[in-house]
């Protein structure tokens, strides 16, 4: 649904990556990549296509399913799994060793929402990281957990209480020169300065 007159809403291209030993090999059912396209498909107005991969937790495979997803043109990749203190999860290493720019705010923001569910928050390792063109965030692995990041906290009649990280994503896209994203304001409300708001366009 198109709400400004005059101007189409940007396509984008969005990289999700679920990060499992186990559901890779099909152990078990992955539920990553379904939160992910879900969520999004709900939060965004913009046509959306989406690349996905299910991957093992290694970190050359993961580093480099990221560079191949920044490279088809993704503007924005999320990662889900392989983030705390295991031996096993190396997602942030990966998605360092691709980085040419750290974003840490994402991370800071990202531990203050789960802390508020779970002591354990403190155990994660999420980072988010720029690479050319494309913003690279790694997510919790639960599909409840990835809905309160990016959403934030909201009391029983809707207010924001606490912001998600998703607010700020689009606005760091228009910094680093990527698509137009536009919010569904009722599932999380994007933030722009004023004078990066598009405006609709005069008929």
């Amino acid at each position: 649904m198109n709400l400004e007159v005059g101007i189409p809403h940007d396509a984008v291209k969005i990289g999700i990556v679920s990060i499992s030993d186990r559901a890779s090999t099909g152990v078990y059912e992955d539920k990553g990549l379904p939160a992910l396209q879900s969520w999004l498909t709900s939060a965004l107005h913009n046509p959306v296509t989406f690349e996905a991969r299910l991957i093992p937790d290694e970190q050359a495979t993961i580093s480099a399913a990221l560079i191949e997803l920044v490279n088809a043109g993704c503007s924005l990749v999320l990662t889900t799994g392989g983030t705390g203190p295991a031996l096993r999860d190396v997602t942030p290493e990966a998605t360092l060793a691709v980085a040419h720019k750290e974003m840490p705010g994402f991370g800071e923001q990202m531990r203050q929402i789960s802390l508020k569910f779970v002591p354990t928050a403190i155990l994660s390792r999420q980072v988010a990281v720029i690479r050319d063109k494309s913003l690279i965030i790694n997510l919790p692995g639960q599909p409840k957990a990835i809905a309160e990041t990016l959403e934030g906290l909201k009391d029983a009649d809707g207010k924001q209480i606490v912001n998600g990280i998703f607010a700020a994503v689009p606005y760091c896209i228009d910094l680093i020169g990527g698509p137009y994203l536009e919010t569904v304001d009722s599932v999380c409300k994007a933030f722009r300065p004023k004078t990066a708001v598009r405006t609709p366009q005069a008929q």
